[in-house]
């Protein structure tokens, strides 16, 4: 576990680095290309990996953005072997964005009911 808290906090760098630069279509790019590793995930392998990025979250420097979490989330689930997709959603009235991730259709990394506050704007 400490090693995919490391992996996690490493993710969360690396696309903060993208939206420090401003480049979301590079920060979406890499992880609508993000490979889906070739392993078979093991049980409980996706509540470990979202334990994971929550945990690295805590210990980052800076408040981490949904975005960050999000795309760090989807990365790491592919590389252990889970077709997982970013979803990036907005509301009119506030406005508001917001980005989770989803396994199957069903939210992993946010409350299950994001995508019903959310009208969704693209899945990668």
């Amino acid at each position: 576990m400490p090693s995919l808290v490391l992996q996690a906090y490493w993710k969360l760098i690396h696309f903060d680095l993208y939206l420090a630069r401003g480049n979301f279509a590079a920060l979406y790019d890499r992880v609508r290309q993000y490979p889906i590793g070739n392993t078979s995930p093991s049980r409980g392998t996706t509540e470990k990996v979202c334990s994971a990025v929550d945990m690295a979250c805590i210990w980052y420097w800076k408040e981490a953005l949904c975005l960050q979490r999000s795309a760090a989330t989807a990365c790491l689930l592919k590389r252990y072997g889970i077709p997982a997709q970013m979803v990036i959603g907005a509301q009119q009235m506030p406005f508001k964005a917001h980005a989770w991730v989803e396994v199957e259709g069903v939210v992993v990394n946010d409350k299950p009911y994001m995508p019903e506050i959310y009208a969704v704007l693209d899945r990668c």
